[in-house]
């Protein structure tokens, strides 16, 4: 064959193999386009569906049919399956206003956040100086949930909640946590000042969701924090803000009180201004039992050092005479002592925490030590 017809050849061989490789891509993108294609067209289907209209359900006529009025304040009587009840929420179609499906309940979001999902870490073992305090506590929450039948046996009603007041940093929190550690309940936390807020029957309306949520993850534990926020004794003469902290008051009253019995459900209140609260709250009936959580004594101290210095690695300190040194502390203040010792210690390259960081951590939380000689000691910072 001659050189140049073969050079020819190899040069049409190649040729091809370019154009079979084009066609591969080709048919490539041509598969990639129809996927964007059918994808286009699926959601154009979609854009070209009416919206559905949410409808409530305001009276049920019969077995399947039902008096329902949207949010324009357009009311029809409709057909809907048996199942539907008063109060449900209906999707309707938008033309022929013909039942479509079923919404599940609204809630409000941060009555559903308010759950807490993990376990707290802390005990009873963990709180020291508080013996008679965790009994009452014990009495009142966690064995209506755990031996519910005793209570039958005596024929009484458990108490509905427990309030505890005394000092900021004292442990109200932590008895909380505590409780709901050692029972299997589900534990829903709040912040008073969460449920204040500016709109007519936010407040109201948050109070409502927050029992409902309680009732279904029931057993629960609804722990109310600084309750005083929404709890305020009222006035005759109130702002606009003021009414509207009422009203939220008024709901939880009526959820503490009213026809819907709690049952498996225990509510925890906590607060530092007992003398600021309504009256109409602390009644019996509401919450049952009020438990004073007071700053501790020298015997109660001594107790919580020893709590907070058992995982520390510590020589030559004696909890007794921290105790005696840490007159008027309270329970957030020992643990703040115990932390900046360690501090002390690690900042001198230290691995154990001797008596003299605690003297310079008693100093620095509390002010100048008084030394066993009688005399005051000078800061150490």
């Amino acid at each position: 064959m001659p050189a140049a017809l073969e050079d020819e050849l190899l040069s049409v061989e190649e040729r091809l193999k370019i154009l079979e490789l084009e066609n591969r891509m080709l048919q490539q993108e041509a598969e990639d386009l129809q996927r964007q294609l059918a994808a286009a067209r699926s959601e154009l289907d979609k854009l070209k569906k009416p919206p559905l209209i949410v409808a409530t359900v305001q009276e049920k006529i019969g077995e399947e049919r039902a008096v329902v009025k949207s949010p324009t304040g357009m009311t029809v009587l409709i057909d809907v399956p048996r199942e539907i009840k008063a109060g449900d929420r209906l999707l309707l179609n938008q033309h022929t206003l013909a039942y479509v499906g079923k919404l599940p309940p609204e809630k409000n979001s941060l009555a559903l956040g308010a759950e807490v999902i993990e376990k707290p870490k802390v005990s009873f073992k963990d709180i020291g100086g508080l013996d008679e305090q965790i009994r009452e506590i014990r009495e009142a929450i966690e064995l209506p949930l755990l031996k519910p039948e005793l209570f039958k046996k005596v024929g009484i009603v458990p108490p509905k909640g427990v309030l505890l007041y005394g000092p900021p940093g004292c442990g109200k929190t932590m008895l909380a946590k505590a409780v709901a550690n050692e029972t299997n309940a589900t534990f829903i936390r709040l912040v008073g000042s969460e449920l204040v807020k500016k709109f007519i029957g936010e407040g109201a309306r948050l109070v409502k969701d927050v029992f409902a949520l309680a009732r279904e993850k029931a057993p629960s534990i609804l722990f109310i924090d600084e309750i005083d926020a929404v709890a305020a004794k009222r006035l005759e003469e109130t702002t606009g803000g003021d009414r509207e902290v009422n009203r939220t008051l008024m709901q939880l009253l009526a959820e503490l009180d009213g026809f819907d019995e709690l049952e498996n459900v225990r509510i925890i209140g906590a607060t530092n201004r007992m003398d600021i609260l309504d009256p109409a709250l602390i009644r019996p009936g509401r919450f049952d039992r009020l438990i004073e959580i007071p700053a501790p004594d020298e015997k109660a101290r001594e107790e919580i050092f020893r709590i907070h210095m058992k995982g520390m690695n510590v020589r030559g300190v004696d909890p007794k005479w921290l105790a005696k040194q840490s007159d008027g502390a309270i329970g957030s203040e020992i643990k703040a002592i115990c932390t900046e010792a360690g501090m002390f210690a690690i900042r001198e390259g230290k691995d154990t925490v001797t008596r003299k960081h605690f003297k310079m951590a008693l100093d620095k939380v509390l002010g100048p030590v008084i030394e066993e000689s009688g005399e005051e000691k000078k800061s150490y910072l």
